[in-house]
């Protein structure tokens, strides 16, 4: 009989406690083990989801104890390195909110620090790999039934954002997904990244200079436009449209119940990333799971797709004061070929 594998959460707001629920109640061969969070209040509320879990302040402290087979790690960026550290020194399976970490330098310390390992133990949570639409639209341009990919179209748009996301986020928090999934899709990394203003939104928060448009150009021609929006208000949209030589294919328009009334047309959207991408983060979990059951540790973006990753986001950034930012990137290591 195969034993449960026993995952240390490390971090209970919102997302940590969405995989707590999650590998609670729809996720098989694994149980919380333990929830890590230094706010106690947090804690027994994430903790009353994941029966005969125990609570500790430290990352170190359930390793010490024993209480973890690997981790998935849900605390903000700016303190995933304090994690990845202890839990790489305890060749623990980690999978690792996205980003890897907020910059490529503290990233490719950890590249450096895994590389110390037997093989990658990172597993980096861009959960759009994992959606069935995305991973379609990817078969297709592999395929090549509609003969070569020649751009890609894309919106990322919220209802709105609290007051403490800042203009970097529009990268760094939001078009740091697209950095990922883009090159996954059309096969190619990121060569350039440009950033462009339309008019203002004057629903927009008042520190925020939004939406942008954030023009990517990839290493194999492929042009990519992504309409970044999070002022939108009408609710939570991701979708792509892929301009192929003999057609098109489009992505995340919205499905469900639809309805005429009173001479209109509806169909409910999403309003948050946790109802449109729940599949997407359930088969992540579960896969991720099966790989760390199966001694394959990894089975999806590793650390290596998370230092990419930060050097566009990098890019991004530089972008927003104008400029066409070139993304560049040593060779990939044999360790993640």
């Amino acid at each position: 009989m195969t034993t449960d594998l026993r995952i240390g959460v490390v971090g209970a707001g919102l997302m940590g406690a969405d995989h707590i629920a999650r590998i609670t109640d729809r996720i098989s061969g694994a149980v919380v083990s333990a929830v890590v969070e230094p706010d106690q209040g947090r804690a027994q509320a994430a903790a009353a989801n994941a029966p005969g879990a125990a609570s500790f302040a430290r990352i170190e402290d359930a390793i010490a104890a024993d209480a973890v087979d690997a981790v998935l790690i849900a605390v903000p960026g700016q303190f995933h390195e304090p994690v990845l550290v202890p839990a790489l020194g305890a060749a623990l399976p980690i999978l690792c909110e996205k980003p890897l970490t907020p910059d490529s330098a503290s990233s490719w310390a950890i590249l450096e620090l895994e590389q110390t390992l037997d093989k990658p133990h990172i597993q980096v949570g861009f959960m759009r790999r994992f959606d069935a639409e995305y991973a379609a639209l990817r078969a297709l341009v592999e395929s090549g039934e509609s003969g070569e990919l020649m751009m890609l179209r894309g919106v990322h748009r919220n209802p709105s954002v609290p007051d403490s996301y800042t203009q970097k986020m529009l990268i760094t928090d939001s078009v740091v997904h697209e950095f990922d999934v883009v090159p996954w899709v059309a096969g190619s990394p990121i060569k350039t990244v440009e950033v462009k203003f339309p008019r203002r939104n004057s629903l927009s928060p008042a520190h925020l200079r939004e939406p942008i448009l954030v023009l990517m150009e990839l290493e194999n021609g492929v042009l990519v436009d992504v309409e970044m929006n999070v002022s939108v208000q009408f609710g939570y949209q991701v979708a792509t449209e892929a301009v192929f030589e003999r057609g098109l294919a489009r992505i995340g328009q919205p499905s469900g119940l639809q309805t005429w009334r009173d001479g209109s047309f509806s169909v409910s959207d999403h309003l948050s990333f946790t109802t449109r991408f729940a599949a997407a983060y359930d088969a992540q979990i579960q896969r991720w799971v099966n790989a760390v059951q199966a001694g394959d540790l990894v089975d999806g973006p590793n650390a290596w797709d998370g230092y990419r990753v930060a050097l566009a986001c990098e890019a991004g950034v530089q972008a927003l004061d104008g400029g066409i930012i070139p993304v560049e990137a040593p060779d990939r290591p044999a360790f993640y070929a």
